[in-house]
């Protein structure tokens, strides 16, 4: 079955360089570990055969983008769990492996989940709704250590600690139930002429603890070493520094933090080789387009033989 391509659920981006990453052969074996709107997929989808097709998404509203095809399989749940799932389809390794990390545009656009600086909406930012802990909770609940520690290591502030005193002092007198409420709690604290800037790295440093999305990122990385069969390529898609960060480090140098091990002869022991030394950035006629895709950067890497 070949699917239409209405992507006005979430826009794909970098649809034909993550194409040509991973140099789809019609027979062989993809995975989607983050299926969203379905555009990626459908369009992966679309140049197989005999080939098939397992995409990941734990957003139940996801659901409705996928369709009915022997070889499409849809799993609801998180990448992270990426290996056991494969194995619960009797799928020992695949030839290719995509990430597009990040929020999609359909989550951003829903107000009610509470994504955006743009609205007055209930502290949620769950990728998964059934997941227990909310923004409510990290904003309400976490003490002023763990909040400074979070707001400096995933949002990147120069005043993380103020930032976290702030938010304490001002739940003390009122509990912080919406994101209208967060930011006129944050607004005293804003730079000035780069408030949302500021309040954008505030969301985003509460929404990857939210939703686990840096430890995610590092089982999704380490599992690709066993899942990708040798010659199959690892395509990933990140929105930030520190997303960006780690998978460089990982398709570089064989670790998530950077640190190199050499053999006997001072080779670089690593399990894949770059097939791009820099970054793939949108082209201008995409910014033009989208937008919200001028963050993006694309590494592609192979695996290597053994």
């Amino acid at each position: 079955m070949k699917t239409n391509n209405d992507n006005t659920y979430h826009v794909p981006v970098m649809l034909s360089e993550c194409l040509h990453g991973l140099d789809i052969s019609p027979e062989a074996t993809y995975v989607d570990v983050t299926f969203g709107g379905g555009g990626h997929s459908k369009a992966i989808f679309d140049r197989l055969t005999t080939g098939r097709l397992i995409s990941f998404d734990q957003d139940p509203a996801a659901q409705q983008n996928a369709w009915q095809a022997d070889n499409f399989t849809l799993v609801a749940n998180n990448f992270s769990f990426l290996q056991n799932n494969l194995r619960l389809l009797r799928i020992d390794q695949v030839d290719g492996i995509l990430a597009d990390l990040g929020v999609s545009s359909h989550q951003f656009d829903m107000p009610e989940r509470g994504f955006s600086i743009r609205s007055d909406q209930p502290l949620d930012m769950r990728m998964n709704p059934s997941n227990e802990k909310s923004a409510f909770h990290i904003v309400n609940e976490y003490d002023a250590l763990d909040l400074t520690t979070l707001l400096g290591k995933y949002g990147e502030i120069k005043s993380p600690r103020r930032t976290a005193e702030r938010i304490v002092f001002e739940r003390q007198r009122k509990k912080i139930k919406t994101t209208g409420d967060l930011l006129t709690v944050l607004a005293p604290l804003a730079p000035r002429k780069k408030e949302n800037q500021f309040f954008a790295q505030v969301f985003q440093a509460i929404r990857i603890e939210v939703n686990n999305e840096m430890n995610a990122l590092e089982q999704l990385l380490l599992q690709s070493v066993d899942v990708l069969k040798p010659g199959g390529r690892l395509v990933v898609m990140s929105y930030h520094s520190l997303e960006d960060r780690l998978v460089k480090n990982f398709m570089k140098r064989g670790s998530l933090d950077g640190s190199i091990e050499k053999d006997f002869y001072g080779n670089i022991i690593k399990p894949f080789n770059e097939v791009v030394r820099k970054p793939i950035t949108p082209s201008e006629e995409e910014l033009k387009i989208n937008p919200r895709s001028r963050s993006a950067k694309l590494r592609i890497a192979v695996r290597n033989e053994g």
